[in-house]
């Protein structure tokens, strides 16, 4: 079944590995990973783990965030001379708050192909169990800005987006992102995922105003890597009985010159608007101090 999927040589294949547990390994990754010429990859100690796991011995290139785009060019020399050569983050998708896109796009640049090798991916585990029925679609933002006004501003910003947002934080600053989101969008509902797919994988959802509370709790919350994913906001529902602007700015002129019934009498003639809606707000424009 693995083996019948065309796999051409000249080809970078860009593997999606573990999150944490070994078995969620697809057998078509461990098919190509054995058919490559070379891997490149992340970190050359954590992929060996991976192969030597799987009884495999392939060549290593180390491509990493600091020399992403100077090593491809050991992997286009392989792929010109018609390899195999697979890519492979440190756990998860790459290209995706991994290493791999600059590689990925020096290869396409090239005209050579690229094959996705589809696995577990952090972002997508997190979607899945969070139960967003609202949401309409989603946006991933990884980890936020590591400075206090920068964080805020970028947290502003997410969290006027609509959809589900996806983030992800360290252990050493979850207690201050949480914090944050309690003070900025108390009422949102929030997933926290934390040690997904790992023994000791932990997931909860509250609202963001309870998250400091959550995590102060126990110690051991605040221990591995976190996805957060910030539910959809609850659509804002108009208020049935509100006014139109022009309504609103009639009646008050003429509540200055008027009784209160003929004001809202005359506003309702000329705006259209419920007379008994501009009752109420005449009421309360009256009793209103100053």
């Amino acid at each position: 079944m693995a083996g019948a999927q065309h796999h051409p040589g000249g080809a970078l294949y860009v593997v999606a590995t573990p999150i944490g547990n070994l078995a969620d390994l697809s057998l078509r990754a461990v098919h190509v990973l054995g058919l490559v010429d070379a891997v490149a990859c992340e970190d050359t100690r954590v992929t060996g783990r991976l192969l030597h796991h799987l009884g495999l011995e392939k060549p290593l290139i180390a491509l990493h965030e600091h020399n992403e785009r100077s090593a491809a060019a050991a992997v286009l020399a392989r792929l010109a001379a018609g390899e195999r050569v697979a890519y492979a983050s440190d756990a998860g998708t790459p290209a995706v708050s991994d290493p791999g896109a600059a590689l990925v796009a020096a290869v396409v640049a090239q005209g050579r192909p690229v094959v996705p090798i589809p696995g577990a991916s952090s972002v997508v585990a997190a979607l899945s169990v969070a139960g967003d029925a609202g949401a309409a679609g989603f946006c991933f933002h990884g980890f936020l800005p590591a400075k206090g006004q920068e964080r805020r501003a970028a947290l502003d910003a997410v969290l006027a987006l609509p959809g589900s947002q996806v983030l992800f934080e360290a252990p050493h600053r979850i207690d201050a992102l949480l914090t944050l989101l309690a003070e900025l969008a108390p009422q949102r509902r929030l997933t926290l995922c934390r040690e997904l797919t790992k023994q000791f994988e932990q997931i909860h959802t509250l609202v963001a105003g309870e998250a400091p509370a959550w995590l102060a709790a126990d110690a051991q919350r605040g221990r591995g890597e976190f996805v957060l994913v910030l539910h959809a906001a609850a659509p804002v529902v108009a208020d049935a009985d509100a006014l139109p602007a022009e309504a609103e700015r009639a009646l008050a002129v003429l509540l200055q010159a008027l009784p209160l019934k003929q004001a809202v009498a005359l506003a309702a003639e000329l705006s259209g608007a419920p007379r008994n809606a501009l009752y109420a707000r005449a009421l309360a424009l009256k009793a209103a101090p100053g």
